[in-house]
């Protein structure tokens, strides 16, 4: 029997945690009684509220949650921000709740990470939102393959040329260092990999 040392579970701690947070602040408030504002801030004493109230989540400290939002689960990712006593998730969202951010100009190229399965879809229609309010994009392959690989064990890395969509009118916004949203990306500014 392998024994877990105290960083292996720490770390599927904070995972956990992490994959509660972003339930709540992402896909499901309501189930939980917390209320978003306009742009999807909660009260951050709600949120520890809920997870005292929760036997798996009653060890959770509010630092806990903060090395979340400072540092990700361990994947480098920042999901949420805090201010002051309000948090909320930064991008992800299947909420209706309108999340807001500043406009930016992105670098020429930008990746997503797809199921070959909707190519086919991708090249009519170009990327959509499906079910959640932007199109994610990465700042490099490597990163959309990984996450592309949430959706195919053998993802199809699209090319978007950022830049050139920029220029004619689309808008992006930067959620995170690596993580770039919009709000659809039509087929004209894609490069797909050849078979």
């Amino acid at each position: 029997m392998v024994r877990e040392t105290p960083d292996v579970k720490r770390q599927a701690r904070r995972v956990r945690l992490s994959k509660f947070l972003a339930l709540i602040l992402r896909h499901q408030p309501e189930r939980f009684g917390l209320a978003l504002d306009e742009e999807g801030w909660a009260s951050l004493s709600e949120v520890m509220e809920i997870l005292r109230g929760l036997p798996n989540f009653r060890w959770a400290t509010r630092a806990d949650v903060m090395e979340i939002v400072e540092k990700g689960s361990g994947d480098g990712k920042r999901r949420f921000e805090v201010e002051g006593d309000r948090i909320r998730a930064r991008y992800g969202h299947s909420i209706p709740y309108p999340i807001h951010y500043s406009s930016c100009t992105p670098p020429d190229r930008l990746y997503h990470g797809t199921s070959p399965d909707v190519l086919p879809a991708i090249r009519r229609e170009g990327l959509k939102p499906m079910g959640r309010q932007y199109v994610h994009l990465s700042l490099d392959p490597e990163t959309a393959a990984r996450v592309g690989s949430r959706h195919a064990s053998h993802p199809v890395i699209l090319t978007v040329r950022a830049a050139e969509a920029h220029a004619a009118g689309i808008e992006f916004y930067q959620a995170e260092e690596s993580v770039y949203l919009t709000r659809r990306v039509p087929p004209d500014f894609l490069e797909f990999p050849e078979k």
